[in-house]
């Protein structure tokens, strides 16, 4: 499993979702390309506004890339992102999701 941290982005989600476009995907594609699998994206916090673009742009690439599977977390708490990474290297079945992870106040990071 392999994590891929994606950031910082612009605050405005059109500048960000072009940033990430423009800059950041062909080094996904590329680590896709490479073999990666699975492979999750680490996104920095954002507003609401930002889950949109992210979610597309994540079921996207596990479409592109299938049987290759590509999720992404939203987060800066490394235990959180961790505890996500584990399990997702676990979930064989699941691709293409969008995690906002809350490692203070959803309980125990298991």
């Amino acid at each position: 499993m392999e994590l891929l941290r994606v950031g910082p982005l612009p605050e405005e989600p059109l500048a960000a979702a072009a940033d990430f476009h423009s800059r950041i995907l062909p080094g996904v594609e590329a680590t896709l390309g490479g073999g990666a699998d699975p492979l999750t994206l680490v996104f920095l916090p954002g507003d609401h506004e930002h889950r949109g673009w992210r979610l597309a742009a994540v079921q996207s690439l596990a479409r592109a890339y299938a049987p290759s599977r590509v999720n992404a977390v939203e987060s800066d708490d490394e235990a959180a992102i961790a505890a996500a990474g584990r399990w997702l290297a676990a979930a064989e079945g699941v691709t293409g999701q969008f995690l906002p992870l809350d490692g203070t106040g959803a309980g125990a990071v298991l």
